[in-house]
């Protein structure tokens, strides 16, 4: 009875085995697929590698724009106040030149 038991378990473990086996064109198959699947990974990859670099290089000379803008308009400021302080000078120069000339 023992030998019949460990015979009948044998026997089914090496039918369940044998139907677990996959056939060369199955393996081909699955190996196909797994090939796509990586490709469009790194398609996708790429892309967004992409993507996330133009964004950066969008940025990068948005920025540029800006502080151009920024350091345009302090000029333009600085130009102005020191056209302002020039004007205030000479009128303040005059005034004293009149006041020495009265004396």
């Amino acid at each position: 009875m023992k030998i019949t038991k460990v015979v009948a378990i044998a026997v089914g473990v090496v039918a369940l085995a044998a139907c677990n086996k996959k056939s060369p064109q199955e393996n081909e198959a699955s190996q196909v697929q797994a090939n796509a699947e990586n490709q469009a990974e790194n398609v996708t990859a790429a892309g967004n590698n992409e993507a996330a670099n133009i964004m950066n290089s969008a940025e990068n000379k948005a920025n540029a724009v800006k502080n151009e803008s920024k350091n345009e308009a302090a000029a333009i400021k600085n130009e102005g106040e020191n056209k302002a302080e020039a004007i205030k000078n000479s009128s303040s120069n005059a005034a004293e030149n009149s006041t020495a000339k009265k004396k």
